[in-house]
């Protein structure tokens, strides 16, 4: 046998046997969609590691943001190239860390990021995106305060994976059900891999995944406050979604849920209904995209 073979051509006539998946090592794209002259922004999709998930005491030890430039209606025209830092804690890495990131004491030794870099590099950016932006976004704001004057996005709590098919809304997975994987785990290939998978359209309705999440995150959402409900409630209020406040943090001590501005009316009677039996006052606080993620909400 000679000449050179063809792998692509392989794999796919191995899927074509139907007894075959062959996934593709991701090959960072620069470009993902010609331009056609409609009007663009600039977003960052941003990724981070950590010592742990407090973000009161926990610290940043990788930092990584990747340009991109996309449309209105969600379509992404280009990745531009990344910011990407690694910082030395001021204690070790936890081993449990190092298992899961791969990055070790050795590694972040000396090493340190400038507020003022991360400042001047998402500084333009008109939006900016994570895949669990509860978590990142804490540590971003306390870390460098550009993030607390930008809207945010979250790829993993706002496109509708169930909906569309998909058992779940980690990276790796949804990766592999698009057909190709990656060198997961280090930041800045996590944020290749999102935007590759966001600049795919959803397998049920066709919709480019930037497109479902622009839509989501540009919707007001509106924070219910159970003050007060009955005791013997707290399962029913649990079993709807809502979640329990106990920390002081000069919030409601309380149960609360997240619901879109379209929704509230018909949450609020069902309370009053089902809940307060009575026409309560209902605490209500709405916020958007700015606030949203952030310890403001």
């Amino acid at each position: 046998m000679s000449g050179v073979i063809d792998l692509e051509q392989l794999a796919r006539t191995l899927e074509a046997t139907g007894c075959y998946r062959v996934l593709r090592k991701l090959e960072g794209r620069r470009h993902l969609a010609p331009p056609d002259g409609s009007p663009t922004r600039l977003g960052i999709f941003l990724d981070l590691e950590t010592t742990g998930l407090d973000s009161a005491k926990d610290e940043i030890i990788e930092l990584a943001m990747v340009p991109f430039t996309y449309g209105l209606d969600g379509r992404i025209f280009e990745v531009h190239e990344p910011f990407q830092g690694l910082r030395q804690p001021s204690f070790p890495i936890p081993a449990e860390i190092t298992a899961l990131t791969g990055i070790n004491d050795a590694m972040v030794a000396g090493r340190s990021i400038d507020p003022s870099e991360v400042y001047a590099f998402s500084a333009p950016a008109a939006l900016i995106v994570a895949h669990n932006a509860g978590f990142d976004r804490k540590f971003a704001e306390r870390f460098c305060d550009v993030f607390t004057t930008k809207p945010w996005a979250c790829s993993w709590s706002q496109v509708p994976w169930a909906e569309e098919g998909f058992e779940g809304g980690k990276l790796r997975y949804l990766a592999i059900e698009y057909g190709f994987y990656f060198d997961g785990h280090r930041a800045a290939d996590d944020c290749t891999a999102a935007l590759e998978i966001l600049a795919r359209p959803l397998p049920k309705s066709g919709v480019i995944a930037l497109a479902r999440l622009l839509e989501t995150a540009r919707r007001p959402t509106c924070r219910i406050w159970a003050e007060n409900s009955p005791f013997d409630s707290k399962d029913i209020l649990k079993a709807r979604g809502y979640r329990w406040n106990g920390e002081a943090n000069g919030r409601p001590r309380s149960w609360y849920l997240d619901v879109d501005e379209d929704r509230l009316e018909d949450e609020l009677a069902y309370l009053r209904r089902e809940i307060y039996q009575y026409e309560a006052p209902i605490t209500v606080v709405r916020f958007d995209a700015y606030d949203r993620f952030s310890d403001r909400c």
